[in-house]
């Protein structure tokens, strides 16, 4: 055992020997100017803004935003799939999925069989989506895709409204294929 002082690892708040504490420029960031960039929702849903959106509210904007590159039905674009959920098929990974592809043809990840919750969707639309514009869609217009998305899965019926209290509520296909981890 030695009497050596523990490394610096970055962690702390005192400046490294030699380095100043501020560098005289710029200014603290505002409450409201972290508040407005403080968007993230959790699995459970804190975080989730208000608002509101259905399936139908969602048609013409998932055409107008989405469909140029992800297909008019969420699938058949040059980007990624977002719909193809089957309840017989596995999620695009694991045991069973390795079974069910049985022919070795690969099985697209896409909403309905892989991501384990909804709200991670909201999330990804709202910061991500439409990816020549992200960050510009209202949270109702994010609710609305997502429960279009959810809808065409076959997740939610086209009737259900997503909002903060419904979009938590929504178990996922996949939910349980992930194993949580607590960090």
């Amino acid at each position: 055992m030695t009497d050596a002082a523990p490394a610096n690892t970055g962690a702390g708040t005192d400046a490294p020997a030699g380095h100043p504490d501020r560098f005289g420029f710029g200014r603290e960031a505002t409450h409201e100017e972290i508040a407005a960039w403080d968007i993230d929702v959790m699995p459970d849903g804190t975080g989730l803004p208000e608002g509101e959106g259905t399936h139908a509210d969602g048609t013409p904007l998932y055409l107008r935003h989405c469909a140029s590159c992800h297909g008019r039905t969420g699938e058949g674009g040059s980007a990624e799939p977002l719909v193809g959920y089957e309840p017989e098929t596995a999620p695009p990974f694991g045991p069973r999925y390795e079974e069910w592809r049985g022919d070795g043809e690969d099985v697209p990840f896409t909403v309905g069989n892989y991501w384990p919750y909804a709200t991670t969707l909201f999330d990804y639309i709202r910061r991500a989506m439409p990816s020549n514009a992200p960050g510009t869609l209202s949270s109702d217009e994010v609710y609305a895709l997502t429960a279009w998305l959810l809808a065409e899965n076959g997740i939610i019926g086209e009737d259900a409204a997503m909002n903060a209290t419904t979009l938590p509520q929504v178990a996922m296909p996949a939910r349980d294929v992930f194993v949580p981890q607590e960090r």
